[in-house]
């Protein structure tokens, strides 16, 4: 009985110190967040909508006097009317693309 009682014992001291090696090695995810692609029918093309996006949209918004909201609340024609001004309006990197 003293013996199954080491058993035991040296159980769980195995599982105490295999425990934090295996937290370490498991893999966490990459902060990829979740990526929204928007199509412009007009242009018929589709657009990443980012960080980068999202500033484009607050100033096509400023520029033009409107309230901000969100660029998924616009009607249809205020999407379409910022596709347009976005085109005229590219990014230095969009310019790389091309």
């Amino acid at each position: 009985m003293h013996r199954s009682h080491h058993y035991i014992a040296s159980l769980f001291l195995t599982a105490a110190l295999a425990a934090p090696m295996s937290i370490m090695a498991t893999p966490v995810p990459q902060e990829a967040g979740v990526q929204v692609r928007v199509y412009d029918k007009d242009h018929k093309d589709y657009h990443n909508w980012d960080g980068n996006e999202n500033r484009a949209w607050n100033q096509y918004l400023t520029e033009n006097h409107r309230d901000a909201h969100e660029y998924s609340k616009a009607n249809k024609k205020e999407q379409s009317q910022y596709w347009n001004w976005r085109h005229a309006h590219p990014d230095d990197r969009d310019h790389d693309k091309h």
